[in-house]
């Protein structure tokens, strides 16, 4: 991990220009990491506000997290973080991966202080735990605002 200044989380690349996984530190806590995006088989645009997976074609990561997809079907149900740009399939961006963050799209069900899994969600959002097998990688702060706190890998 890296701690630097002067990152625009907010920009897209198509050549990489930090390490992929790097770990940008904000202050106040929030923290970003460095990917690579890819559209995954059902070609699902990344939107900024909205969660990402770690890519997993057919359900079998290689273990990598910092190639990311917000195509669930594509995934194994391992939330990744929430991109902060619309960033180009096959192109690099941040993610952000810890602290309070607002999504762009509703989460699928979900009450304040719900643990939140990408298991039972649709594409680029979070559905409330019901397994203990399920991955959490947030809480729901205020589920009606799309407020949540991320706790998703580093």
């Amino acid at each position: 991990m890296s701690l630097f200044a002067g990152v625009l989380v907010t920009r897209i690349d198509t050549d990489p220009m930090f390490s992929l996984g790097e770990i940008y530190h904000e202050q106040g806590g929030k923290k970003y990491k460095y990917v690579l995006h890819n559209n995954g088989a059902g070609n699902v645009a990344a939107v900024a506000g909205n969660v990402a997976y770690v890519y997993a074609p057919s359900g079998a990561s290689a273990g990598a997290t910092t190639t990311v997809t917000s195509d669930l079907s594509d995934s194994a149900g391992v939330g990744a973080g929430v991109w902060q740009a619309a960033v180009d399939d096959g192109a690099y961006g941040w993610i952000q991966i810890t602290g309070p963050a607002t999504l762009t799209t509703a989460l699928t069900a979900g009450a304040d202080g719900n643990a939140l899994t990408p298991v039972g969600a649709t594409d680029g959002t979070l559905d409330v735990s019901a397994l203990v097998t399920d991955h959490i990688c947030a809480i729901a702060i205020d589920a009606s605002a799309k407020i949540v706190f991320c706790q998703f890998p580093e």
